[in-house]
């Protein structure tokens, strides 16, 4: 992995551009800890219904490893977001040893109206944006992303 100190010494512009996007960091982390507190969610279970809501059913060790946590974490997790009705667990249909987690018509309605909230943010923040403009915010950031995934966390602190 990449450390921040043996990068060559990047000029202003680079640094105004990661300020930039440690503020936005910091605002939207806000913003989503917020919604997902008047919807009664912490961000881990936000992630669970997430999930499912994209990739479909799935057991129980495929959603801890596709959130990166334990299997005992989801266990928590789901434990908390059946008792609310948003998600069902049942035997899978082929492996026995296996439990099935799918969303709920209710956690589909839930999860359904997330994302609503999200492709309103999105509306007010982007709406007015040139296409190409917003292509080109969207590859940066891309970009910076993967970058991100090659840096050593370690070497920073």
């Amino acid at each position: 992995m990449k450390s921040l100190h043996d990068m060559p010494e990047r000029p202003g512009p680079a640094r105004a551009s990661l300020d930039r996007l440690f503020e936005l960091t910091e605002v939207l982390g806000a913003l989503m800890q917020r919604g997902m507190a008047d919807r009664g969610l912490t961000l881990a279970r936000a992630g669970v219904l997430w999930a499912l809501f994209h990739d479909g059913p799935m057991t129980q060790r495929a959603l801890a490893a596709a959130r990166g946590v334990t299997p005992r974490n989801v266990t928590g997790l789901l434990d908390a977001l059946q008792e609310e009705g948003l998600v069902a667990r049942e035997a899978h249909p082929t492996d026995r040893r296996a439990t099935l987690v799918s969303l709920t018509p209710k956690g589909r309605e839930f999860t359904a109206g997330l994302r609503g909230g999200r492709d309103e943010l999105a509306a007010l923040l982007f709406a007015d944006l040139p296409p190409e403009r917003l292509d080109t915010f969207a590859a940066t950031l891309v970009l910076a992303i993967e970058r991100l995934k090659d840096v050593d966390p370690t070497a920073h602190a």
